[in-house]
């Protein structure tokens, strides 16, 4: 029994300090684009998704969960991080589902896109599509939840599926592209830091 303690340590790997690095750079872009609006009609949205899928891709699954999450810790502990301030009573804000999908998405996304030395476009879009409904499917059932449940601002299925999916997934459809064409520019590069 100890002798399979034993192999289990030796098999974890350690952070390297320009891992470590690369973690806090994607948790700081995820923070900035939070805050980097693009103002298109209806519904603005921002480039938090492409740097939390960027992460994911670039960094593998288990280290871009890692800045995902610590992204979300230090927006729980009071760094007006997310996009309506910070501090753990964000939980109860409907869009803090999205978040905790961003990190889920993150790791979904990176085994996706890593688990070939050498993936094509078609491989990365689908790890980002899926990572797009994940988003999608915490952020929805988190907000319908916390509206009817919670908060008591009862929110229907058809008014939910509207302005939550239909009119804010197009821009991320189109973030899940321009990722994908991001990474696979970038990976010569960042494969150094892996």
């Amino acid at each position: 029994m100890d002798y399979q303690k034993v192999s289990l340590i030796q098999k974890n790997k350690k952070i390297t300090t320009k891992q470590l690095i690369m973690c806090s750079l994607f948790t700081a872009l995820i923070a900035v684009g939070t805050f980097i609006k693009i103002p298109i009609p209806v519904l603005p949205f921002t480039l938090q998704f492409l740097f939390t899928m960027m992460a994911g891709l670039l960094l593998g699954g288990e280290l871009g969960a890692c800045s995902v999450f610590v992204y979300m810790l230090l927006g729980l502990i009071g760094l007006p991080i997310f996009t309506e301030g910070g501090g753990i009573g964000y939980v109860f804000k409907p869009t803090f589902g999205y978040i905790i999908g961003f990190c889920i998405a993150s790791y979904v996304t990176g085994k996706i896109a890593n688990k070939v030395s050498n993936p094509t476009y078609k491989r990365v879009l689908l790890g980002n599509f899926i990572g797009l409904v994940i988003v999608y499917g915490f952020g929805m059932i988190y907000y319908y939840i916390i509206c009817n449940f919670v908060i008591n601002t009862p929110i229907g299925v058809w008014p939910l599926f509207l302005y939550c999916f239909i009119l804010a997934v197009p821009g991320d459809i189109l973030l899940c592209v321009i990722s994908a064409v991001l990474y696979k520019r970038l990976i010569p590069a960042v494969k150094f830091f892996r």
